[in-house]
């Protein structure tokens, strides 16, 4: 019964469908030919109108893809800096370290070669 209700309502949609259509033609303001010349006329334009958004949409993308190049060199480059910048503390601070330990080592050098006076005996 649910598949005969099924069957009849297409049917029903079906004849609705051509009685929209016979009535679309008889009522049509244009002839045949006219309604053709307007169906592609409107083609041409729908296909010219989507290759101009398509250009502008590639132009969009393109100057995106523009800016983020920019950014990331901007990005890179500010990072190289900043790198360069932290390796020259860490040799200015390994240099001063070295020039410390450096003038200690031979403090104690100069200090060891030293001649040692003999102890004088104090006087009380």
């Amino acid at each position: 019964m649910a598949e005969e209700n099924k069957i009849n309502g297409l049917a029903w949609f079906v004849a609705g469908l051509g009685v929209g259509a016979l009535v679309g033609i008889l009522y049509a303001p244009k002839s045949g030919r006219e309604t053709r010349e307007d169906l592609i006329n409107g083609t041409r334009e729908g296909a010219e109108y989507l290759r101009a958004r398509t250009r502008q949409a590639a132009e969009q993308v393109s100057d995106l893809v523009d800016r983020g190049r920019e950014q990331v060199s901007e990005y890179v480059d500010r990072g190289r800096a900043q790198w360069e910048e932290f390796v020259e503390r860490g040799k200015n601070l390994v240099s001063e370290q070295t020039g410390r330990v450096t003038a200690a080592v031979e403090a104690g050098r100069e200090a060891y070669n030293m001649p040692q006076a003999p102890d004088e005996p104090t006087e009380v």
